[in-house]
């Protein structure tokens, strides 16, 4: 059963997952299935640790065909093939299983991000992606509704699928077909990063670290925009609501303060870390005359509250 878990598949899961602008700590999702069999990540794992730690969980593909389609709780753990493998399959199983592609993978690309979470971004990707057999879809709560909303806009040609306020998605017959056109779709879509010059120094805070990514702080229009809101899903669940400028309640993992710098709290995780750090490269490259549209607070509402991505919280903390 695990043959279907080849070098070039972890090879690609990995290259994906080591790659800052394509994957950011947990985040992401890579799968392979051949008839009735599917090895996808595990919630909480990174891909990264494809070619050095079982990451993949198999589970029954048209078992969790079937909860994408209404038939269970979306969460796919009864699918699990393996009884004794303790991994929860990836939050986002439905879509992979559904999705008539031998090969899936799921990141949440930088330069694919800059375009989704802006209108006029979004306009130009289509532009940009024309020729490919790609498809937009509105952003939706990660699980059986996001796996609803693709399956209402997909074709069986569709290959490239863009995630508002989310990421991306690419298929192929073969790991080697899913990363050229993985790979295609990021060569179009990428982004110039903004110079702006060395960072001011700024003043430290008893316990919080001042971070390379302060340079937002004195960036009147972004530091305004990452006050507004969240823009995609990870943000919000391991950084919380937008980027706040008080440590209030919940010690916020990290504190924007204008003009001085962000600080990320002492003892944050890898996961905070590099959720911050995806903060500054999406908005480095958003250009002035972009806007940027949150996903808003009822939606950040779903996900704070959503045991699926408490669990994953859980397993990330301990790395």
């Amino acid at each position: 059963m695990d043959d279907l878990l080849s070098p070039a598949f972890r090879a690609l899961s990995a290259r994906l997952g080591q790659d800052r602008l394509r994957v950011q700590g947990p985040g992401g999702n890579t799968s392979i299935k051949c008839r009735d069999v599917m090895w996808i990540k595990a919630s909480g794992t990174e891909l990264a640790d494809a070619q050095t730690d079982p990451i993949f969980v198999a589970v029954d593909r048209y078992a969790a065909k079937a909860e994408a389609a209404g038939a269970g709780d979306g969460s796919c753990k009864a699918t699990v093939l393996d009884p004794a493998n303790t991994l929860r399959p990836s939050i986002e199983t439905t879509f992979h299983a559904a999705l008539d592609w031998p090969v899936v993978a799921h990141t949440h690309s930088i330069a694919t991000l800059v375009h989704a979470i802006s209108p006029e971004g979004r306009k130009l990707a289509a532009e940009k992606l024309s020729g490919l057999p790609a498809t937009f879809v509105p952003y939706a709560k990660p699980g059986l509704p996001l796996t609803r909303e693709i399956l209402a806009r997909v074709t069986g040609q569709t290959q490239v699928i863009v995630l508002e306020n989310h990421g991306l998605i690419c298929c192929g017959n073969t790991v080697e077909e899913t990363a050229r056109i993985m790979d295609e779709v990021e060569d179009r879509l990428a982004m110039p990063v903004a110079d702006r010059g060395p960072l001011p120094d700024g003043p430290q805070m008893p316990g919080f670290e001042r971070v390379a990514e302060s340079w937002i702080a004195y960036d009147p229009r972004i530091c305004e925009l990452v006050q507004a809101g969240s823009y995609y899903p990870d943000h919000v669940v391991f950084l919380g609501p937008a980027l706040p400028v008080a440590d209030g309640a919940g010690d916020p993992p990290t504190l924007l303060v204008p003009h001085e710098g962000v600080y990320l709290r002492d003892g944050a995780t890898s996961s905070q870390r590099a959720m911050t750090r995806c903060l500054s490269d999406c908005f480095a490259r958003l250009p002035a005359e972009w806007g940027a549209d949150p996903i808003g607070t009822a939606a950040e509402a779903e996900l704070l509250n959503w045991d699926a991505e408490k669990y994953r919280q859980a397993l990330a903390a301990r790395s």
